[in-house]
């Protein structure tokens, strides 16, 4: 029996900055609202939502943290991972040798 009322998830799909920047742009020039754009280019509301707001962060219009930022906070937080990982391998390495010795 199917379930009604129930959606399958939409696969995720990446767009390009050009495609983003082209929405972004339809939506500031103010002719359509963000849902009219998001809906004529079969798009959500919070992704254009979403890139408009990155773009006046960008812009130095909005507080927040811009795509270099962002990037650079994610590759330290990969990479604080990392070495938190490595300090644990070497904390039960040293603890056998440690056993061993005795």
């Amino acid at each position: 029996m199917e379930s009604i009322g129930k959606k399958t998830p939409r696969p995720r799909r990446s767009f390009t900055q050009e495609f983003k920047a082209e929405i972004v742009e339809l939506c500031r020039r103010g002719d359509r609202s963000v849902g009219q754009v998001a809906k004529d280019f079969d798009l959500t509301e919070t992704a254009v939502c979403d890139w408009v707001k990155q773009t006046e962060v960008d812009a130095g219009e909005r507080d927040g943290l811009t795509c270099g930022e962002l990037e650079e906070l994610a590759a330290l937080r990969r990479e604080n991972r990392r070495l938190r990982e490595d300090v644990e391998i070497l904390k039960r390495a040293t603890a056998f040798f440690a056993k061993e010795t005795r």
